[in-house]
Order: C-alpha cells, then sequence, then structure tokens
C-alpha cells in the first residue's frame, strides 16, 4: 500500500495482515509499552470538517509509535480559505511531513490530495463516500468480541440501523465484511435513507443475504453484531427525515426483546444526545453487550497497523518493547465491563 484510501484497495488477506499489526500493537496503545519505531517522522493531520474520535486517534496512533503531529482543523485556519488548490496544499505539506491523514466534506477529495505526492495519504472521511479506517477498527472489534464468545466472522449475522444512505462508516463496513463468507445483513433504515442499491447488489453478489427493513423492532433471529448510525443532518440535501421515529431508537428494550444475550452493540459515534435524535440511548451504559468504548479504543492499535504499514515499521512492534515508566488505570472508565481491562489484551 502506497495509501489508503478506500476498502476496496483491501483484500482478505490485506485485512487479515493489518489486524495481526494491529495485535502486536496492543500493548503499546493499551498503555503497558513503548514503541519508537516512528521517532523523528511528523504527521500531518489536516481535518476539514468536525473530527474528535478519529483525529485524537490518529494522532494518539502517530504518537504512540514515537512521532509527533502537526494539526490543521477546518477551512479556516487553511490557505485553501484563500483559495489554494488541494494539490497545491498536499504538494507543500508533503514537504513537511512524513505522512497525512485527511478528512474533507467532499467526495473524492482525499484522492485528490494522494495524487499531488509520494507521501503515504490515508483517508480520515470523504463527505459520503468512505472511511477505510473506521471499517477496519470495526472488523477487529467485532474479531475480538467474537473470540470472547468463541464465535467466528465468517456466517455472521449483522444489523446495520440508521441513515444508511449518508453514513460513510456503514459504507466502508459493509464492504469490508463482504471480503467474509457467507454473512447475513439486516439492513434497518427509515424511508429515503436506505443503503445505496449499488453497494447492496455488490455485496450481494458475492454470496451474501441482505433483508431490508424499515421497522426496528421484530425479532432478529441469531443477531450476532447490531450497528447503529446517527442520522447525517449535515448530508442532507432537500431530504426529509420525519421518518426517524422513537420507533428507531436503539435502547435497553430494543436490544433485550430483539436481540440475544450475546448481540453485540456498536456505534461509530458520536451519538447524537439532542432532543429528538431518537440514536443510541444512553440507557445501555452499563450494559457490558454495548461495545461502544471497546470499540473506539480500539481505533488506536488499528491506526497504529496503518501507520506501521504504510512507513515499513511493522516488524519493530514485535519486540522487545519497553515497559512504560507511568502509572495508568487498569479500566479505563468506570462502567466499563468487568472483562474489558488494560491488562487483558484480547485480540483476534
Amino acid at each position: 500500500m502506497e495509501h489508503l484510501l478506500s476498502v476496496d484497495q483491501l483484500d482478505r488477506d490485506d485485512v487479515e495482515h493489518l489486524l495481526a499489526v494491529a495485535r502486536a500493537a496492543e500493548p503499546v496503545a493499551r498503555r503497558r509499552k513503548v514503541c519508537r519505531a516512528l521517532e523523528g517522522a511528523v504527521l500531518g493531520n489536516l481535518f476539514f470538517e468536525a473530527s474528535t474520535r478519529t483525529r485524537m486517534s490518529f494522532a494518539a496512533a502517530f504518537c504512540r509509535l514515537g512521532g509527533s503531529v502537526c494539526d490543521t482543523t477546518g477551512f479556516t485556519f487553511s490557505s485553501m480559505a484563500k483559495g489554494e488548490s488541494i494539490h497545491d496544499t498536499s504538494r507543500v505539506i508533503s514537504g513537511y511531513v512524513d505522512a497525512l491523514v485527511v478528512r474533507h466534506p467532499e467526495l473524492g477529495a482525499v484522492a485528490q490530495f494522494a495524487q499531488a505526492t509520494n507521501i503515504p495519504v490515508v483517508n480520515g472521511g470523504d463527505g459520503p463516500g468512505e472511511h477505510p479506517s473506521q471499517a477496519l477498527l470495526d472488523i477487529y472489534t467485532i474479531g475480538k468480541e467474537f473470540e470472547r464468545l468463541g464465535k467466528s466472522i465468517d456466517g455472521a449475522h449483522v444489523a446495520l440501523i440508521g441513515d444508511l444512505k449518508h453514513g460513510r462508516t456503514v459504507h466502508s463496513l459493509i464492504r469490508l465484511l463482504s471480503l467474509y463468507r457467507d454473512l447475513r445483513f439486516t439492513l434497518i433504515a427509515p424511508p429515503g435513507l436506505e443503503m445505496p442499491s449499488e453497494l447492496c447488489e455488490a455485496v450481494g453478489a458475492r454470496g451474501h443475504h441482505l433483508e431490508m427493513r424499515q421497522i426496528l423492532r421484530q425479532p432478529l433471529e441469531g443477531l450476532d453484531v447490531a450497528y447503529a448510525t446517527r442520522i447525517q443532518r449535515e448530508r442532507l440535501i432537500d431530504e426529509t427525515v420525519e421518518g426517524y421515529t422513537p420507533e428507531l431508537r436503539v435502547d435497553h428494550a430494543f436490544l433485550d426483546a430483539c436481540c440475544g444475550t450475546d448481540t453485540a452493540l456498536m456505534h461509530p459515534l458520536p451519538r447524537d444526545s439532542t432532543p429528538g435524535a431518537n440514536d443510541l440511548s444512553t440507557d445501555l451504559d452499563k450494559d457490558p453487550r454495548l461495545a461502544i468504548f471497546r470499540q473506539s479504543d480500539s481505533g488506536v492499535a488499528v491506526r497504529m497497523a496503518i501507520f506501521a504499514t504504510l512507513l515499513g515499521v511493522e516488524q519493530q512492534l514485535q519486540g522487545p518493547l519497553r515497559d512504560v515508566t507511568w502509572r495508568s488505570p487498569r479500566r479505563i472508565g468506570p462502567d466499563d465491563a468487568a472483562f474489558y481491562t488494560l491488562d487483558s489484551i484480547v485480540c483476534p
């Protein structure tokens, strides 16, 4: 890989390789070991859309590998506000840094950054297009959840819930999951926000079964993963959200009535907590099936794996690595499940 722009670049062997590197990165990501593989390297973090998790976890991943980070957030603080082209911006910044992560509101814009440089460029989200690193960390999380439960991704039943039309996370995830075998997808979205037909056709052509629904609160037999998304209000153009009603809220009642005791509940975050959002409810926060924070934590190890692979330092994660010298907690959050600690490295 020269760049990571789309999950379409990856086959299953590529995915398994990246997940294996992420597994090797876990002791560093979990604050137990120190790695200096990218000491002296600099990352350019160019985010022209709002971001918390993606921007900070990419930065943390690069720093955990020993590198440092330069940030630009928003158009206002970029020379693109003065009319500078993507080509010129990319070429100029490539003279300062060793890798770029770019998030941009326009579909295909990140690929334009990559065309203007020979340093690695990672797609941190391009409008309604893709979010490949999110899909990789989602697959990694599913693998960890399944290993704990003695299950396999092959043959799994996955429900994708919410705004499936504009959600780039689910677009990348369903493409990446389709590399596995015999999956069953239940796609639950209100009218007008269904998964794009071309994606459904591509996944179906790989031999997977897809069912479309507009109603959430029906039993989902043998459901292994429920993956909820918020409505992408920032991408709506002359579209109504009237169909996004409380009946589509993912809450404890839904999980108990429609899912199993070992169903993993995921969400790419942020969840929309504004009144009437009808997104992922906070009444699930103490339920061990809720994997959203284990999911977001996985972003550091997976993004370390992406950088290590693009910059050719994967072998340095094999060790030996030094122990950390600072005090770090055994468990990050007070509501974390009992089995989830920084000491217990459970990997796919």
